[in-house]
């Protein structure tokens, strides 16, 4: 395997699971009610975004990044929660398994599924729009009132916006950290990233050598939310706002707000092109502490969005990781 091929292997923590992809292949990893470990593996080629070698192209695999992402996230959430609600992974209780065999007798299964799935694609919709509307608009309604109020001009709106976006980021995370089923998740993704550093350190991937990796990593998409946050600093103050060329709408703060989140998603593939070159560039470089100083804000918030883990979950990472590996490895002998 290549160096860069080597650099990209990375994850997702999922409830009660971990995410893993490599170049070519990707698996998932969930603990079930009873206790079982449960796999799935298959190439990234049967995908359609897997498909695309434009979009692997410099600059463009920010935007490949985040559809990718999206894409295994949506597949991993979907395969934990069959496992979750299967009756075959439920507890060995004498109730519970004639409930769930009561509800199969008298259930269309094809129905149920077709419901299963829609919950799943409609949870995803619902948080990307949720997060869109919290991180991009509000910040925008926000810097339009205070310009309105103190006449600011157009750059400092822009830095005041971004401002606020990065406080309402920092302040979700640490509000959703206190939630107990998130604080799994963040469980889970302190293992997902223990697994990588181990198989990044060339080291055996057993449960000691697991735990005794760190939980952060350069590579983490919360880096990526964080570079791509600390660009806007640097990119936004010098994109028109809405309001200076649409003279009409002055005083209108929501359409005002509305039209400037329409410009600053339009330049968001842009600045997750040169945050995902930025963030290859830190893992290439990890062992360079000058080079690290730049990278540490997202390390520092990787420190709420990861929790040490305990060894079953670690246990569920590393299966994740090896039937990834194992699955490039099958590849290659073909």
């Amino acid at each position: 395997m290549s160096k860069d091929e080597f650099l990209s292997v990375g994850g997702q923590a999922i409830i009660e699971g971990v995410m893993m992809r490599s170049p070519k292949y990707f698996a998932v990893a969930c603990r079930a009610p009873n206790g079982e470990l449960v796999v799935k593996a298959e190439p990234l080629e049967k995908t359609w975004i897997g498909r695309q070698k434009w979009l692997k192209a410099p600059f463009l695999r920010g935007s490949w990044a985040l559809l990718d992402a999206m894409s295994l996230g949506i597949r991993a959430m979907k395969f934990a929660s069959d496992v979750q609600l299967a009756t075959e992974y439920q507890k060995p209780d004498a109730n519970v398994v004639d409930a769930a065999e009561e509800v199969t007798k008298n259930s269309q299964p094809v129905a149920s599924k077709t419901i299963q799935d829609g919950v799943v694609a409609g949870t995803i919709v619902v948080s990307l729009a949720f997060s869109l509307f919290l991180f991009k608009y509000l910040p925008q309604v926000g810097g339009t009132t205070l310009r309105q109020k103190f006449d600011l001009g157009p750059q400092v709106t822009n830095l005041l916006v971004e401002t606020i976006k990065f406080a309402f980021f920092i302040g979700y995370l640490l509000i959703i950290s206190q939630m107990k089923q998130v604080k799994e998740v963040f469980m889970y993704h302190g293992a997902e990233h223990k697994a990588i550093n181990t198989y990044e350190a060339e080291q055996e991937l057993t449960l000691e050598n697991c735990k005794a990796q760190t939980r952060l990593h350069p590579r983490c998409g919360t880096s990526f939310a964080i570079i791509v946050l600390l660009l806007g600093f640097v990119i936004f103050p010098w994109i028109p706002r809405f309001e200076d060329h649409f003279t009409q709408f002055k005083g209108n703060t929501l359409m005002i707000a509305l039209g400037n989140f329409i410009y600053h998603i339009a330049v968001l593939p842009f600045i997750a092109g040169i945050a995902y070159e930025l963030l290859r560039f830190a893992g290439k470089f990890r062992d360079n502490a000058a080079i690290m100083v730049m990278f540490k804000p997202g390390l520092w918030t990787q420190l709420i969005t990861t929790s040490e883990p305990r060894d079953d979950q670690i246990e569920v990472a590393l299966d994740s990781l090896k039937a990834c590996l194992a699955g490039e490895e099958t590849l290659k002998a073909k």
